[in-house]
Parts: C-alpha cells; structure tokens; sequence
C-alpha cells in the first residue's frame, strides 16, 4: 500500500484534484474492440480531475445537504464503507452532484468527457494499455486477493504518473458524453465531447464484478443514464481556475 488516506480528509466538500496538463495523444487501440476505432489524435485542453472517485462519505454529505435520494446500496455491508467509492449512483444523480459542487464552491465541476478520462489514465504512455504500460493486470501487487466482495477503499494502491487513483479499476466512471459506438469516425480534433444525443452514456474504468478487474485505457463501456448499478461510479473533472 502506497497512500496514507489522511490525504483525502472525510469533511471537505472540495475533492482533492490534479492537473492535467494539455496534450495531443493518440486516442483508441487498433487492437481493442471495434468501438475503439479508429486511433485517432486528439488534444485535449489542461483541466483538474479528482484524484479519487466519489467515495460513500463525500456522497452522504451531499444526500443528507440536498436531501436526495440514498443510491441503492446503501444497506450492503460489502458496498457502503465511508472510504469506497459511491455506486448505484446514476448518471443523472452524477451530474446533480457535479451541480451541487458548483453551487457549493463556485467552480466548474463536471463529469470529465471520454477523451480527458483516456488522456488523464494514459499520461504519457503513448498507446499503452494500461495506466503502467503493457503488462498484465495481474501483474500488480496483491491483484489476486482484491476486490473480492466489492470495490477496495479508494487509494490504497499507488496513483499512475499524474497521481490518478484507481482510474482503470474499482468502478465504472460516469462520463459526460453520450455513447456512440462509430463516434471516432467523425470525433473533432480537439476536445471532442461525444455525439449531441444518444440513449446511453459513456464509462470507463475496470470494475470489481468482472473477471479481470483492470480495463485497458482505452477500453468504452456504456448504460443508458438512469441505470443503477453496483459496479458504476465515477470521479469529477472541474475546469482551471
């Protein structure tokens, strides 16, 4: 274990954020699934995405400030520890949260858009699969005891380069877009946000419940918006200052 969770005190409301820096760099796998093509380059503007994702406690504030509706799962054991990630969260109660955080703070909170969610998980590792490079997901530390029940408190395992926890594992994350499968055919060049419409949202990120726990960074997953589900969370971007 790597972190000391006093970092990421339990009563603030401001998540602790990184920068990410601005950057051209190759989004996609010619390898991946059909939705991952083709690679294609794409700058992405700096901005701040949150070190974490959302975890029970930082929820629970905004549940019982807003008087919201509890997610789902609250009453398992395995899933409602203050220091995991928040799940059964939807994609519109993600975004309420990003709103509140806005009006709490004054600062441009949001869900992050795929493209920043995939530069932020790749840093430099150009066309790498995963956050470290190429090498198996059952390469890192302890991988065959984690995740057993549900999601691991966040930050136990060391961040990637920008200081990312978790940011291809755990849960699914909530994206800003919506999902097409062909977006990357006509996706802009730079800062691209998804098609204008969709039924479903884009994801990223690895989940506990699957067989192997670790996504690839460029790997797309997606629901429709009002799904709950026990593997789906997600982390906040917010714009520079």
């Amino acid at each position: 274990m790597a972190t000391a969770f006093s970092q990421f005190p339990l009563d603030s409301i401001d998540p602790l954020l990184v920068t990410i820096p601005a950057a051209w760099f190759l989004m996609g796998s010619a390898s991946g699934q059909d939705c991952e093509r083709p690679v294609h380059r794409v700058w992405v503007d700096a901005f701040l995405l949150a070190a974490t994702q959302v975890t029970n406690a930082e929820y629970e504030r905004f549940v019982h400030l807003t008087k919201s509706e509890a997610p789902p799962f609250w009453d398992d054991v395995h899933l409602n520890q203050p220091r995991q990630p928040v799940t059964g969260v939807s994609w519109f109660e993600a975004d309420r949260y990003c709103q509140w955080l806005r009006s709490q703070t004054g600062r441009g909170y949001r869900l992050p858009t795929e493209a920043e969610w995939e530069r932020a998980a790749r840093d430099d590792f150009e066309q790498k699969d995963f956050p470290w490079g190429d090498e198996p997901p059952q390469s890192l530390p302890d991988y065959l005891t984690r995740w057993q029940n549900g999601p691991e408190p966040v930050a136990r395992y060391a961040p990637n380069n920008l200081g990312l926890y978790n940011i291809c594992d755990n849960v699914h994350e909530w994206c800003s877009d919506w999902y097409d499968a062909n977006y990357y055919a006509t996706s802009h060049e730079r800062n691209p946000r998804g098609p204008d419409q969709g039924q479903r949202k884009s994801s990223r990120g690895g989940s506990w419940r699957h067989h192997v726990k670790v996504a690839r960074c460029s790997a797309r997953s997606s629901i429709p918006p009002e799904f709950h589900y026990a593997d789906y969370g997600f982390r906040v971007a917010c714009d520079p200052i």
